[in-house]
C-alpha cells in the first residue's frame, strides 16, 4: 500500500475558520490525505485565511513567501488558500503568487477533493462562488474516531447587518442558517466521539432561523432541541449582535441548564454617534438596557464584548462614551481592537483618526478592561464551580480546563482524566487563570 498523502493546515483567524479547517481536513481525508503539524512534510498547504484583522492580505503573501524555497524541493508540493482572504483576492492570489495551485472560498470547500484532484493533473484551480448546495451537506460524514470534550459546530453563516468596518458580508455572504435536524444530527455523532461540550458558532449566530418540523426555529429553540441530547453537558454560542437577542433568548439563560452563564456581545463602542456612523442600529442605552435584562435573567452571567477605537472621526468625547460604558457593564472579558482599514468598506474612506492618538486611546481602554476582567476573576476565589477538564497542565500531576464562565481552571490533581466535568473550588486567582481543588 503506498503512504498517505501529508496535509498541514494552518488557520488564521475566528473559531468559525477552526471549523472550517476541520471540516476541509475531513473532505481531503477522502482523498488519501492525513494531517500533519508541519508544512516541511506536506505533500498539501493550506492557508484558512481570515479578513478581518489589518493588512490581512499582505501577510497571508508573506507567509506564501516563505513556501518558495519548500516548492522549488518538491515540485509536486500543492499549496492552497481558503477562507476569507481567499474569497476577496480571488484570481490575484495566483497572479502575485504563481506558487498557489488552489484557492477556495469559505462557501466552496465542500469542493476541495474535485480541485486537488485538478490540481494533481497540473492545472490550477480557482472556486469563490456562492453555490446553491448546501457544504455542510456535500461532505462526507465526520470520521468516527474520538474527539476532545469540547468543539465547535456552525449553525450559521454570513451577515445582513453591512456595518462599516466590516468585510463579512462580502467575504461570507448574506445570512444562511442551517436546518435544525442536520445540526442535531451533527451534535449526537460529536457526543457519541467524546464531546461534552458544544459552541454554536456563527457570524451573527442569534440571528439564526434555520428551518425545523414546524417552520423556523429560533436559537433559543434550536438551544431548547440540543439540551436534550442525553451526555452534551454544556452548550456555548458565539458571535452575537445586540439587536438579534430576542427575549427567548434572554429567558433561556435563566431557564437551561445546559447553556453557560457566558454571553459575548459585542458593542464596539459606547457613542451613539459612532454607533451610528458604523451603522450598528443600536444605542448605547439600549444596549445597556439589554444587559439589564439578561442579567435580571441571570444574575451571575459574565459578559463579554468587542470594542474599536480610533473609528474614522472619533473625538476624544466619543472615546470617552466608551470608557464610560465598559465602567458601567464591568465586562469579565472584553477583546479591543484599533481600527484599520478594510479596502471596499465604507469607512475606508472616511477622515482617519490619528495614529497616535488612536494608540494611547487603545492603551487607556485595555487598562480599564484589564482591570475589571482582574477583579472579577478575582471575586471568584471562594467560590464551587463546575470545570470540563481538557488537557494536561504544565506540571506534573496537574489538569486544566474550562469552569462554566469559560475561565480557564488548573487543578494539582492526578484523579483527573480528560473530559471529566467535576466541581471545584477556586483557591486563588493568577494573571490568566485560576488555582482550585475538587470539592
Amino acid at each position: 500500500m503506498s503512504e498517505p498523502k501529508k496535509l498541514f493546515i494552518k488557520t488564521y483567524g475566528c473559531q468559525m475558520n477552526v471549523y472550517d479547517s476541520e471540516r476541509m481536513a475531513e473532505a481531503l481525508g477522502g482523498q488519501g490525505y492525513v494531517e500533519t503539524q508541519s508544512a516541511d512534510d506536506a505533500d498539501m498547504i493550506l492557508l484558512n485565511t481570515c479578513h478581518i484583522r489589518e493588512k490581512a492580505a499582505e501577510k497571508v503573501y508573506s507567509e506564501l513567501g516563505r513556501f518558495k524555497g519548500l516548492k522549488a524541493e518538491k515540485p509536486d508540493l500543492k499549496i492552497g488558500v481558503a477562507g476569507c482572504v481567499a474569497q476577496a483576492e480571488g484570481e490575484e492570489i495566483m497572479r502575485r503568487q504563481p506558487l498557489v495551485d488552489l484557492v477556495v472560498g469559505p462557501q466552496s470547500y465542500h469542493r476541495l477533493p474535485e480541485m486537488e484532484a485538478k490540481t494533481r493533473q497540473g492545472a490550477k484551480a480557482l472556486d469563490t462562488d456562492f453555490p446553491e448546495e448546501d457544504k455542510f451537506e456535500q461532505l462526507k460524514k465526520r470520521p468516527k474516531a474520538k474527539r476532545g470534550p469540547t468543539a465547535f459546530l456552525t449553525v450559521q453563516e454570513g451577515c445582513d447587518k453591512f456595518c462599516a468596518f466590516c468585510v463579512v458580508p462580502y467575504t461570507r455572504g448574506a445570512e444562511v442558517s442551517r436546518p435544525v435536524d442536520r445540526i442535531l444530527n451533527e451534535a449526537r455523532d460529536l457526543v457519541e466521539r467524546g464531546v461534552r461540550e458544544i459552541t454554536l458558532l456563527g457570524q451573527n449566530v442569534n440571528a439564526y432561523h434555520g428551518a425545523g418540523p414546524a417552520g423556523d426555529m429560533t436559537l433559543a429553540q434550536l438551544i431548547w432541541q440540543l439540551d436534550k441530547i442525553d451526555g452534551l453537558e454544556r452548550i456555548r454560542f458565539t458571535t452575537s449582535h445586540p439587536n438579534d437577542m430576542g427575549d427567548d433568548l434572554i429567558e433561556a439563560h435563566g431557564t437551561c441548564d445546559k447553556l453557560m452563564p457566558y454571553l459575548h456581545l459585542p458593542v464596539q463602542s459606547g457613542s451613539d454617534r459612532i454607533l451610528k456612523r458604523m451603522n450598528r442600529s443600536h444605542t448605547a442605552e439600549s444596549y445597556l438596557r439589554l444587559i439589564e435584562r439578561i442579567r435580571a435573567a441571570r444574575p451571575d452571567i459574565l459578559m463579554s464584548g468587542d470594542f474599536i477605537v480610533g473609528f474614522p472621526e472619533e473625538s476624544e468625547a466619543d472615546f470617552q462614551a466608551t470608557l464610560n460604558l465598559v465602567e458601567e457593564v464591568k465586562y469579565g472579558y472584553a477583546y479591543s481592537f484599533k481600527y484599520s482599514t478594510r479596502p471596499g468598506t465604507p469607512a475606508a474612506e472616511r477622515p482617519q483618526v490619528d495614529l497616535a492618538e488612536a494608540d494611547d486611546r487603545l492603551q487607556r481602554l485595555q487598562a480599564l478592561i484589564t482591570r475589571d476582567q482582574r477583579s472579577v476573576q478575582d471575586s471568584m476565589v471562594g467560590r464551587e464551580v463546575k470545570v470540563l477538564f481538557e488537557k494536561p497542565g504544565r506540571l506534573p500531576g496537574q489538569m486544566g480546563g474550562k469552569s462554566d464562565y469559560l475561565h480557564a481552571v488548573h487543578v494539582d490533581d492526578a484523579d483527573v482524566e480528560i473530559g471529566d466535568l467535576r466541581r471545584v473550588r477556586i483557591v486563588d486567582s493568577a494573571a490568566n487563570s485560576l488555582r482550585g481543588v475538587l470539592a
